[in-house]
């Protein structure tokens, strides 16, 4: 699979802190747009680009110290600047407050609230108070937010100095933005699907599962499809999956011969989360055939070109490539 970066920063209209790529572990192509299909294939390599990043000074550290955050949890904060505009020359994260509830443990999902403040006024760009949490995987955001997080409780409230730009594009004029984010929840993903086995139909590829969940492929003989196929293996009885949620999954994928291309199994973690399901920046075949199945279920998706990669080669995948995914659907919110 193709490692790709996003140049984009935590943008202010979207609020969510796997979209930042000082924040998150995965990533897609800046040109996916230009794609016929979603932006890649099921995780864009859901492999972080090793690329380094820079290193906070004590000047930035001691900056971000001086910010002030009041207000009680789960409400609103207000937060002053010391400054502005307020700038940094690297990320910089605070533990403001630990919280009361559960203690976070590696491999979470965490419920998040988040509130963004432009460094260059001060001003309120967003906020997901009151009540619009979002997703947030340990294991895919950035290790140094992780370490910040794990063995904090609920409620806890971290702030993140962000340098970045200020329309989010790679080459747009210099911002640092200011993040408030306080964890709501903290849930425990499941590692595999459980549910009931559905019999799968003729001429569709078989899929066998080892001792751990992890599938295998044996090729089928017949005709590609030309549509997309969504075939449950096993349903699960959690929610439907609707657009717009994070989507916790396990997958691997094979061209239609039987050649892998990618598998989360044999990655630590081996999850990924999927961010606003349904138009994420995944493949269309993902963004069409994930939405509507219920959490907990295994579903094996069979991707013709026009909404996988078209005629476009991607990596080890040619072009014009029927592609087939399993994938486990652990959580969704």
């Amino acid at each position: 699979m193709r490692r790709t970066t996003r140049a984009r920063g935590l943008a202010a209209g979207a609020l969510t802190l796997t979209m930042a790529v000082t924040l998150v572990a995965c990533s897609t192509d800046d040109d996916a747009s230009s794609s016929p299909s979603a932006s890649s294939t099921a995780s864009a390599s859901a492999e972080p680009t090793t690329t380094a990043a820079p290193t906070a000074s004590a000047e930035d550290v001691a900056a971000v110290a001086k910010i002030k955050v009041t207000g009680e949890t789960g409400k609103e904060p207000k937060v002053t600047l010391p400054e502005t505009p307020f700038t940094v020359g690297a990320l910089v994260i605070r533990n403001e407050s630990d919280g009361k509830g559960d203690e976070i443990k590696a491999g979470e999902r965490l419920s998040v609230l988040q509130l963004a403040v432009s460094g260059a006024d001060g001003k309120t760009l967003g906020s997901t108070y009151p009540d619009k949490e979002q997703a947030l995987l340990l294991g895919s955001i950035n290790e140094n937010l992780e370490k910040e997080l794990v063995g904090k409780h609920v409620g806890t409230r971290v702030v993140v100095a962000s340098p970045e730009t200020a329309d989010g594009t790679a080459t747009g004029a210099p911002q640092t933005n200011v993040y408030v984010l306080e964890v709501t929840d903290a849930k425990v993903v499941p590692d595999r699907a459980t549910g009931e086995k559905q019999a799968p139909k003729d001429g569709l590829p078989t899929i066998t599962l080892d001792s751990k969940g992890k599938p295998s492929i044996t090729p089928s003989k017949a005709d590609k499809p030309t549509s997309l196929v969504v075939q449950p293996l096993i349903k699960g009885s959690g929610p439907k999956v609707e657009a717009g949620q994070t989507v916790t999954v396990k997958y691997s994928g094979w061209l239609w011969d039987g050649t892998a291309f990618d598998s989360s199994w044999d990655r630590d973690p081996s999850t990924y989360a999927v961010q606003n399901i349904g138009q994420g920046q995944v493949i269309t075949g993902w963004n069409e055939g994930l939405v509507g199945q219920t959490v907990g279920s295994q579903v094996l998706l069979v991707v013709p070109p026009d909404k996988g990669y078209g005629d476009k080669e991607s990596g080890t995948i040619p072009a014009n490539s029927t592609l087939v995914f399993v994938v486990d659907i652990l959580d969704a919110a």
